[in-house]
C-alpha cells in the first residue's frame, strides 16, 4: 500500500465508527458566541477610531499654537567682541 491509501483507509475507518452525540443547543450557543464576539470587536474599533481622532484632534490643536514650522523671534543680539 502506499501513503496515499494508508492515509485515506485511516480516514474511512475514523468516518465508519460511531459519531459522538452532539448537544442540542449547540447551534444556539454558537450563535450567541459569535454575536458576542462581533460586539466585542465593534466595541474595540470604535475605541479605537475615538482614540485616533482624539490624537489627530491633539495635533491639530498642538501645532495651531507652537506653529513650529516657524523660526523663532527671539534671536541672540549680535557679538560685539571684546
Amino acid at each position: 500500500m502506499s501513503r496515499h491509501e494508508d492515509k485515506e483507509a485511516a480516514v474511512r475507518r475514523l468516518l465508519d465508527t460511531p459519531h459522538p452525540p452532539v448537544p442540542g443547543d449547540l447551534a444556539a450557543e454558537a450563535a450567541e458566541r459569535g454575536a458576542r464576539l462581533l460586539r466585542r470587536h465593534r466595541a474595540v474599533r470604535r475605541t479605537a477610531w475615538t482614540l485616533f481622532a482624539l490624537a489627530v484632534l491633539a495635533f491639530v490643536l498642538w501645532v495651531s499654537a507652537a506653529q513650529p514650522w516657524e523660526v523663532p523671534a527671539e534671536t541672540t543680539p549680535p557679538f560685539d567682541g571684546l
